[in-house]
């Protein structure tokens, strides 16, 4: 799950930790192969494919797995036919859900989403209604520990990043799409270690989530949309306590 919250960064962490890498190769690897094929398979004249390239060598992706969904998407190798798709709503309490979609099959992709929300009592709404409330941005995930928050202002502000921001125990960086591999750069010529670093969307509003089962049901909704092969990205503008959370986590 992305997204601007504490929850949604213990999840990403846990999840890292727990997935099958076969699973999170093949989803980036299909981000890879459409971005290939919009805007071609040179790194340097393509940001989007740029930043997915830093993402996978960010979860040690195998250059070869790297080199090879490039040459897919631009038609070197065959079967890089993959179409995107964007499914939006409500889940419980009316926190907002957008579920990014790259499918061979959209027929296939489409009732496998509707499936889920309809199980989880979830509502779907028209194209825009959600994603209206979430801006696509940069956004790196520093350790406090990494560095300090001075040092870090000053070369990220320098770099061209619109904020930066404390998050728990992490410094949270969020630049505009187009700069997003300049700062990126920045930090990593400087030295400093990257917990995270994608182009994603980030709620103009997080909601704050303070019952339990609430809570609950939502992250259950949320891991069932995560499950499904097509689905890449799921965005959510909740964020729930820091008690709830911990109890969460620890189980």
């Amino acid at each position: 799950m992305a997204g601007h919250s504490k929850w949604a960064n213990i999840k990403h962490r846990k999840g890292k930790a727990d997935a099958a890498r076969g699973k999170v190769f093949s989803k980036i690897a299909k981000e890879i192969m459409v971005a290939a094929s919009c805007g071609g398979g040179n790194v340097n004249d393509n940001i989007a494919l740029r930043a997915l390239v830093q993402k996978a060598k960010g979860v040690s992706m195998p250059k070869d797995n790297i080199d090879r969904a490039i040459k897919k998407g631009t038609g070197e190798l065959e079967g890089g036919q993959l179409s995107e798709g964007s499914y939006e709503g409500y889940a419980a309490g009316g926190i907002a859900v957008v579920v990014k979609v790259l499918t061979d099959n959209k027929n296939r992709s489409a009732s496998e989403v509707r499936h889920a929300f309809t199980k989880a009592g979830a509502n779907l709404a028209e194209q825009g209604a959600v994603s209206r409330m979430f801006q696509r941005k940069g956004q790196i995930l520093i350790a406090k520990d990494k560095t300090d928050e001075d040092t870090l202002m000053d070369l990220v502000l320098e770099a061209g990043a619109e904020d930066l921001k404390t998050e728990g125990e992490q410094f949270e960086v969020v630049t505009d799409p187009n700069d997003f591999h300049t700062v990126s750069e920045a930090i990593t010529n400087a030295g400093i270690e990257m917990d995270e670093s994608e182009i994603t969307l980030i709620p103009d509003l997080v909601v704050e989530v303070t019952e339990r089962s609430q809570a609950e049901s939502i992250m259950r909704f949320v891991d069932a949309l995560e499950e499904l092969d097509d689905v890449q990205d799921v965005y959510t503008n909740f964020d729930i306590s820091d008690e709830i959370a911990a109890q969460l986590e620890a189980e």
